[in-house]
């Protein structure tokens, strides 16, 4: 008899489970009108927003196309947005929610009477954050019957001045809404790593990790609601803490997620890093992470240093540290634990800057047989500051007395000027007086620095260099350069430099941008890296760097310009070679070579005759010269003596350019990825030659 209950309670249940009430949809904004709502105020807009705001961050975790987003016209925008009365009849409300968390000003309420009977806010109290929509739900069963309205408010002005909804449903099903709160883990030190689970779009949440009674770590960090969500994990390198008590805390954390994070000697995931889809073969690149800058590109003592700006706990911009590669030959590098942080170590972030070595020790830092390497860099919220290191770039430490420039302004960097035996840091400025400009000051021992004059017309990032011009070191010109490259030739008395021309020159286009030249070389070359604006989708990492390429000055009709070409160390990556005679090109005949890999250098010339157009097909990537515009994929070139010339180097997320030996240098996206069967030079529109091709397959560096 038991066995028969037992049976018919359990086919009850799934019966009231099968026939439960269904969804009632309150609002998906998926429209182009908010239909009955009542708008008050201007946040909200003309109607739904379709995802991202201009000047907003990334939003996501919305459903379909539209939702609900104050962030019309800034975070000073108010108003309301009012539903239409309903009936109660479900459970639960659920809604996805996000934006700021402002208590009765930037909040969602449920109003029955005309009062506030429910509410919620989104995550964002403080700079950072992020945009991304998360689940929420309010239990209404004791309401069940009565009407109500929705009450979508934006009151607040300033940061996080602004609150993002969308689908709003009525449910019998307790929606599934991660447990977040505030969690502490301790622990002795005792592995090489703490590891991070981190879901890209997740709520963001404060995580912060103390070692001995001082916090040493503090990220805005999008932790993984549990195991199954992760994409990937992130990692603090710890084993200099090791046998010391610490404590990992987080606020506004999920739950499961925060139980997740432990120590290790592994990172989970490694056995895939440097083979995974769209990871870079031929060049550096960070095991997870976010990379911008490169910054304190520096030489000592037989190695080759990258620092550069790091989230190292998300895919996108945020939590500024400084990250470190190291190589002995430029081709094959060893990424190094983090090296710069927060003076603080508990707030603020490491913006960009430079290094160079204090071989005279003007600063009187050197404590040991090594010569120092001196880091000046931003310390958000303070100023320009120096660090220093006594172990070859490994560790630093803070100049006590930092800053050492106060001002508007952000990314210095310093050489030293030998004429004038002093220090000098170019260093971007902003003042109404000069508007965005690069200031100049000078120092004799990196500690008292004074300011000399202002250059303006330059954003972010300044670069400052001497180079001779055609190889005669009697003939020198100084460079300047910012973020965007654009640079400018002249003269530099260690005070002021003195353009020789009007406006800017240019060699480098595409996705690339903040560069810098290393320091204190052996051989007195100036070589570039800069920052490949390439996004990485579904990998642990995300942007890129390029390749290494050395800056010459040259005389040429148009006047002095640098040129910019591919280190020659790159040929030591070449296996196997094919080539092609001269050929006669049109649109029905081109030249092909069968292929096999994903890695390559390319060196193509072409007399371009009477084409309209002549190039190279790389499986589908095609590198064009535009015959009557002069331009090399968008990039202005004209020919020399009726030809052009390309090196391509093409590695698996990424395509790299030299057109004619360095006048134009190219990075982009490699749009069609994958296995090349062919590379295929080619003419349209009449009749061009092929004068060279020769194609080269390149080992990965990472492959031993």
């Amino acid at each position: 008899m038991k066995k028969h209950v037992l049976t018919i309670t359990i086919i009850l249940l799934c019966a009231a489970s099968a026939y439960a009430a269904e969804d009632i949809l309150i609002a998906d904004f998926e429209g182009d009108s908010y239909g009955d709502w009542k708008v008050t105020g201007e946040a909200f807009g003309p109607g739904p927003a379709k995802g991202t705001l201009p000047g907003q961050m990334k939003v996501s975790g919305f459903k379909g196309k539209g939702l609900v987003n104050s962030y019309y016209k800034g975070d000073d925008t108010t108003g309301t947005l009012t539903s239409p009365a309903f009936k109660i009849e479900r459970k639960y409300i659920s809604f996805l929610i996000g934006g700021g968390m402002h208590p009765g000003k930037a909040c969602i309420n449920l109003l029955v009477d005309g009062k506030v009977v429910r509410t919620a806010t989104g995550p964002n109290d403080r700079p950072g954050g992020t945009e991304a929509l998360d689940r929420a739900s309010w239990d209404v069963s004791d309401l069940i019957g009565k009407k109500a309205v929705i009450q979508i408010v934006d009151q607040q002005k300033g940061g996080w001045g602004h609150i993002n909804v969308d689908h709003i449903v009525q449910t019998d099903t307790k929606p599934k809404v991660p447990s977040r709160g505030n969690f502490t883990q301790e622990m002795t030190i005792n592995k090489k790593y703490l590891i991070i689970p981190i879901r890209t779009g997740a709520r963001k949440c404060n995580l912060e990790l103390e070692v001995a009674g001082r916090k040493v770590r503090r990220y805005d960090t999008e932790i993984a609601e549990n195991a199954d969500s992760v994409d990937f994990y992130a990692y603090f390198t710890i084993e200099s803490y090791r046998g010391k008590p610490a404590i990992v805390s987080a606020k506004g954390a999920p739950e499961e997620g925060f139980k997740l994070i432990h120590q290790s000697n592994r990172i989970p995931g490694a056995e895939k890093f440097y083979t995974e889809e769209l990871r870079p073969q031929l060049r550096f690149s960070q095991k997870v992470g976010w990379n911008n800058d490169t910054n304190g590109m520096v030489y000592y003592d037989g190695e080759w240093h990258v620092y550069f700006q790091h989230n190292p706990v998300g895919w996108n911009w945020g939590n500024m540290t400084w990250g470190h590669f190291v190589s002995t030959d430029l081709i094959h590098w060893k990424q190094l634990p983090n090296a710069l942080f927060p003076s603080t170590m508990a707030k603020g972030a490491c913006f960009s800057g430079s290094a160079a070595v204090d071989t005279a020790n003007t600063a009187g830092f050197q404590a040991g047989g090594e010569k120092v390497i001196i880091a000046a860099l931003t310390d958000t919220g303070a100023g320009e500051a120096i660090a220093y290191s006594n172990d070859r770039g490994r560790t630093f430490t803070w100049y006590d007395k930092n800053p050492v420039v106060r001002h508007s302004g952000r990314d210095p960097k310093i050489i030293w000027y030998e004429p004038g035996r002093y220090w000098v840091m170019a260093v971007y400025d902003q003042s109404k007086e000069h508007g965005r400009n690069i200031a100049f000051y000078t120092s004799k021992d990196l500690k008292e620095w004074e300011v000399q004059s202002h250059l303006p017309g330059y954003y972010e990032c300044p670069e400052i260099f001497e180079l001779p011009v055609d190889g005669d070191k009697d003939n020198t010109r100084w460079v300047v350069f910012a973020a965007d490259a654009r640079y400018a030739t002249g003269r530099f008395d260690g005070k002021t430099f003195t353009p020789d021309h009007e406006g800017k020159h240019r060699v480098h286009y595409g996705s690339y941008y903040a560069s810098q030249i290393f320091s204190n070389p052996p051989d007195g070359r100036r070589i570039q890296i800069g920052w490949a604006r390439i996004a990485m989708p579904g990998m642990p990492f995300n942007q890129a760097f390029t390749l290494p390429h050395r800056l010459t000055l040259r005389r040429t009709a148009d006047g002095i310009r640098m040129f910019a070409t591919p280190i020659k160390e790159l040929t030591k990556l070449r296996k196997k070679k094919h080539s092609a005679d001269s050929a006669e090109l049109t649109a029905e005949s081109p030249k092909t070579i069968a292929v096999s890999g994903e890695l390559f250098e390319i060196r193509a010339e072409f007399a371009v005759g009477q084409a309209k157009t002549v190039g190279l097909d790389i499986g589908g990537n095609r590198v064009t010269y535009d015959v009557g515009g002069n331009k090399l994929n968008g990039a202005d070139m004209k020919p020399v003596d009726g030809k052009v010339s390309m090196q391509v180097f093409v590695d698996r997320p990424m395509i790299e350019i030299c057109g004619n030996d360095g006048r134009v240098y190219i990075t982009s996206a490699r749009g069609k990825r994958g296995e090349v069967p062919a590379i295929k030079a080619f003419a349209e529109g009449g009749e061009a030659k092929l004068t060279k091709l020769d194609v080269y397959e390149l080992k990965s560096i990472w492959k031993k």
